[in-house]
């Protein structure tokens, strides 16, 4: 007797379970965890080249964007190093997407980081990586637009430190935010962009 109501029970049993398999499936993707975030916004600088450019040079593409200081000793060299690193691990993983992915570093030590100073730094780290520099009134701006927080530590003239927020932002196409990247390792912050970036 218990055995057929089991045997009875077992299709109605499958398709309950396929039926939760197929919702799970059909469920939306997450939102990025950046989403609506009022971060970003329009600026207009110079790059390493000694040229003008604002966000719309930028417009098309997804964006990765760090702020810091060539004369930084130890993390923003490091931070650039990872975000060149995975870059080339995109461009090998999905070269198309990483055609549409362009490296942005944003100084926060104009006083210093001049286009000429920014253009050694920045090719050090990738082909396309853009430097940008700009008027202290410009980079307190911009910085402001991203909540980054940076302020002149101690020193003297030329050998003193830059205290910053150490974000790496992942933006669209249209320079809204996507997430924050890992900063470490390369494949972690590849797999990042992976993620959000279609």
């Amino acid at each position: 007797m218990y055995m057929p109501r089991l045997m009875l029970a077992l299709p109605a049993l499958f398709a309950v379970a396929l039926s939760s398999c197929s919702t799970q499936s059909q469920q939306p993707t997450a939102a990025p965890p950046l989403a609506g975030a009022r971060i970003g916004g329009p600026f207009t600088l110079v790059d390493q080249n000694g040229r003008t450019v604002t966000d719309r040079d930028f417009a098309g593409r997804y964006r990765i964007i760090y702020f810091g200081y060539t004369f930084c000793p130890d993390v923003c060299p490091t931070d650039m190093q990872n975000v060149g690193a995975a870059m080339r691990l995109l461009e090998k993983s999905n070269p198309s997407l990483a055609s549409r992915v362009v490296p942005i570093f944003v100084s926060v030590d104009p006083a210093r980081d001049t286009p000429k100073v920014l253009k050694q730094f920045v090719s050090a780290f990738h082909p396309r990586m853009v430097g940008l520099t700009g008027t202290p009134e410009e980079i307190a701006r911009v910085a402001k637009e991203y909540g980054i927080f940076f302020a002149r530590g101690k020193g003297n003239k030329d050998g003193y430190l830059m205290e910053h927020s150490r974000q790496i932002y992942l933006m669209d196409p249209a320079g809204k935010p996507l997430a924050l990247l890992p900063e470490t390792p390369p494949q972690a912050m590849a797999d990042e962009i992976a993620k959000w970036a279609k």
